[in-house]
């Protein structure tokens, strides 16, 4: 069953090296990351499982490799599944892969991408068989708010998107389940939301659990809603 999860946000900025001399920038939103998932660690979880967007769905369960050389970065990171490489990371669990790797922890961990236009049902069942897989299973949910928050954002301003984007902080500060479950699809593809599928998995693993939440960052700084919460 579902114990403990971590929400993060997952722009490749919030590795130091890819950030460059633009890092500080993120460095609150980098304390807050490692805090959610320290705090997700000390809930001790006897598997962990990264949700993140990708392509497509698949899974990795006997480890997995990503690095960030598309950013000019000779840096890789691995999950933490025997030292085994397994097929390459999507980008958003490779930073997944990086707050783990920067957390120090070595607990089995697998790994599960969803794509942005997968059906919120097909999310919420796929969330209540991750949290079946073992007696206690940790959650690390990787995703972005709307990315049309201001004029100079990826998508230009849309004026819904700052509504979406609270409405999403709120629900996951609050660990409200059914309020993600029923986030559109479709506004959310409108709006350049990266997180909406991730966040439904994260629903379905945590229905019926009575985990309590806390928001620990919500900013804007590059027009994209980034949001950090704990679930326990």
């Amino acid at each position: 069953m579902l114990v403990a999860a971590a929400v993060c946000p997952c722009p490749p900025l919030l590795v130091p090296e890819v950030a460059s001399g633009a890092a500080p920038e993120l460095d609150a939103l980098r304390e807050a990351c490692g805090e959610a998932v320290a705090e997700l660690l000390a809930a001790g979880p006897e598997l962990l499982v990264l949700v993140g967007g990708g392509p497509q769905a698949e899974v990795w369960t006997e480890g997995g490799v990503g690095s960030f050389h598309r950013f000019g970065v000779n840096r890789a990171v691995r999950l933490p599944s025997g030292g085994v490489d397994g097929p390459e990371l999507t980008p958003a669990l490779t930073v997944g892969a990086w707050l783990l790797e920067r957390a120090g922890t070595e607990l089995p961990t697998h790994a599960c991408a969803v794509p942005a236009d997968a059906p919120a049902e097909r999310m919420l069942g796929l969330g209540a068989g991750l949290a079946a897989l073992a007696d206690r299973v940790g959650l690390l949910v990787l995703g972005d708010g709307s990315a049309c928050r201001t004029l100079k954002a990826p998508g230009y301003l849309d004026e819904r998107a700052a509504g979406y984007d609270a409405e999403a902080a709120r629900a996951l500060g609050a660990a409200d389940t059914e309020a993600l479950a029923a986030l559109d699809p479709q506004l959310a593809s409108e709006l350049l939301v990266a997180g909406r599928a991730p966040w439904q998995v994260l629903a379905g693993a945590a229905r019926g659990r009575g985990l309590g939440g806390r928001l620990r960052y919500d900013e804007a700084p590059y027009g994209v809603g980034y949001f950090v919460a704990s679930w326990s």
